[in-house]
């Protein structure tokens, strides 16, 4: 059995922060995404979730400086976990989504929630 570690985002930006080791840059990004769908009553609904994206700049990669609050993104890249203490002692995992391909999704194009 072939194992697999993919997931697709589309979503709108809400903090970007850059950060750069030695000749390299990375991006820490906050990413919202939408899940639309009706209630019991069929009153619409949106559910918002946010990813932290992990972007290194490379050959699939690039213009890190581009991406900003409001800037929307494809992303495709796979999950991680990680475990922490935090500052509580309380022990923790935090998922951060380690992108591989990162596009800027032009602004002409409407982002639909299909219901």
């Amino acid at each position: 059995m072939e194992q697999l570690n993919r997931i697709e985002l589309r979503g709108v930006v809400g903090n970007v922060r850059i950060q750069t080791f030695d000749e390299s840059r990375m991006a820490r990004i906050g990413l919202a995404t939408n899940y639309a769908y009706k209630d019991r009553d069929g009153a619409a609904v949106i559910d918002t979730s946010w990813h932290n994206v992990i972007a290194w700049e490379g050959r699939n990669i690039q213009g890190l400086e581009r991406i900003g609050k409001g800037t929307k993104l494809h992303v495709l890249g796979r999950i991680r976990y990680q475990n922490y203490t935090g500052v509580d002692g309380v022990d923790r995992v935090g998922t951060d989504i380690v992108a591989s391909h990162v596009q800027i999704i032009d602004d002409r194009e409407p982002m639909s929630y299909e219901m």
